[in-house]
């Protein structure tokens, strides 16, 4: 007897222990579930539930409140497969602050001028227009040297119409300088007097007619030495290269003097000097060391020693090829 009363009484304990007490646990969906939970229904998808006598009901984790499943969670057996599904936190956020915006400041719209006015409005503007003239003016000199006009003329023009003016006397044809022939008056009466004729009407003298009567005059079988008379030497004709007719650059140096460029000259041209007139004033040189596209090397000899000047081609006016003896 003492037996069986012992028996009933651990299998009453074991009944206890399995059901963890009744409840009522209010589900996310808004339904109420109330009954007993079995913990050795327990699963990774959920428990049972036991609402009655022989019901049972099915809930999984998720469907449980945040507050039920940490009263659960206290139970060892149900903790580790509870923790997953408890939030970290469930109270909330605290609130972000308010960010108010505001405008920046903006610079206000320009006051509309034309656009003499707006470069004149400014310093820089002035400064631009201001070289914009100078650079016009300097056009219009370039151009009165490569036009061969007056350049007080251009620049006048120039001055009081700006990028016009330059633009009108390029337009033009260069300005060729005409060569004055003096006329040589007609002889009276019309006619026209051969060298060495004896007017008309007019007899010769006698002593004239007698070639030994002059002074000086040999007899024609009389001996005599011979020698010649003493000639000026002859030289080859001074070229001139004048500014507005030629275009001086790179290639008219090389085509029209290439014998300036060697080290030895050529017996030619090895006499010919070359006169470079410029703004600077006047080079003699007898060989071009070097030439690059905006300039010139010429070697100019001072005496026994020699050096090396720079000409820029904007600068040179005149170009004479004459003889190194010529005048």
């Amino acid at each position: 007897m003492s037996r069986i009363c012992l028996l009933i009484g651990l299998l009453v304990s074991v009944l206890l222990a399995s059901v963890a007490g009744a409840g009522t646990y209010k589900l996310t969906d808004g339904s109420v579930v109330s009954g007993d939970i079995l913990p050795t229904t327990a699963t990774e998808g959920g428990i049972q539930v036991k609402t009655g006598d022989g019901a049972f009901q099915q809930v999984s984790w998720t469907s449980f409140s945040q507050e039920d499943l940490k009263q659960l969670a206290r139970e060892p057996k149900l903790a580790s497969l509870i923790e997953p599904f408890i939030e970290a936190n469930t109270q909330p956020s605290a609130r972000k602050p308010l960010v108010k915006l505001q405008a920046p400041p903006r610079l206000g719209q320009p006051v509309a001028h034309s656009l003499l006015g707006a470069l004149l409005s400014t310093g820089l503007g002035f400064i631009a227009l201001l070289l914009i003239y100078s650079a016009n003016l300097y056009a219009a000199y370039e151009i009165s040297l490569f036009r061969a006009q007056s350049a007080p003329l251009v620049c006048g023009v120039s001055a009081v119409l700006p990028i016009i003016g330059p633009i009108i006397f390029l337009s033009m044809s260069t300005r060729l300088p005409t060569a004055e022939v003096p006329a040589e008056a007609p002889p009276e009466g019309g006619a026209e007097t051969v060298p060495g004729a004896v007017p008309v009407g007019t007899e010769p003298a006698a002593d004239t007619l007698n070639p030994m009567q002059a002074n000086g005059v040999a007899h024609p079988a009389s001996l005599k030495l011979a020698h010649e008379e003493p000639h000026a030497p002859t030289h080859v004709p001074s070229t001139t290269y004048q500014r507005g007719q030629f275009t001086f650059n790179r290639r008219f140096f090389e085509t029209k003097f290439p014998g300036f460029f060697g080290v030895v000259r050529r017996e030619a041209d090895k006499d010919m000097v070359m006169v470079i007139k410029s703004t600077r004033g006047e080079f003699f040189g007898q060989r071009i060391s070097r030439i690059a596209a905006n300039d010139l090397h010429l070697e100019v000899h001072r005496g026994a020693a020699s050096e090396e000047v720079m000409i820029p081609f904007i600068e040179i006016q005149q170009i004479v090829l004459k003889h190194k003896d010529s005048k």
